[in-house]
């Protein structure tokens, strides 16, 4: 899908303009105070945006040409529901362009994406220090969960299974 709203376009990611989603990419692990992808992560991204199927869903946000913002998602599947769920990995506005309606363009695309899919909920997580990030998910009509996110890395679940 490719859009524009408020001078902005959305556009897919694709192998020629996969470089301005890593380094954004790159921006927002900094943002967050995370180690960014190595090189051989940022490799793996590369080819998995184009795999078939692809293992995640990216687009770009564009102002005048110039890459300011995207969104990473993939589907996971609610048994309760008995249909998909889209997951928000990220979405992200370079510094200088938030507050512009960037990514409430870049939020909707999700939006609308999840319905059309015919997903019946789209989940996300935010950082418990990034209080303008959850100001801005509430603004949009989302909700907090009581639920508390969990995660295991390669090494943890090496160490699990002995």
């Amino acid at each position: 899908m490719d859009g524009t709203v408020n001078e902005v376009r959305v556009v897919p990611v694709t192998p020629r303009n996969v470089s301005s989603l890593i380094t954004l990419i790159v921006e927002l692990a900094r943002f967050e105070r995370l180690e960014p992808p190595t090189e051989e992560a940022q490799e793996r991204l590369r080819s998995h945006i184009v795999a078939s199927p692809p293992l995640f869903h990216s687009f770009l946000a564009l102002k005048e040409g110039e890459p300011i913002g995207y969104i990473t998602y993939y589907f996971t599947y609610s048994t309760f529901l008995a249909a998909p769920t889209l997951f928000l990995e990220d979405i992200f506005v370079k510094e200088g362009h938030r507050r512009s309606g960037v990514g409430r363009t870049l939020f909707r695309h999700c939006m609308r994406e999840a319905l059309d899919k015919g997903c019946e909920r789209m989940e996300w997580c935010v950082l418990d220090w990034n209080v303008k990030a959850m100001d801005f998910y509430s603004s949009q009509g989302g909700r907090e969960m009581d639920w508390t996110f969990f995660r295991m890395d390669r090494e943890d679940m090496r160490a699990s299974l002995g």
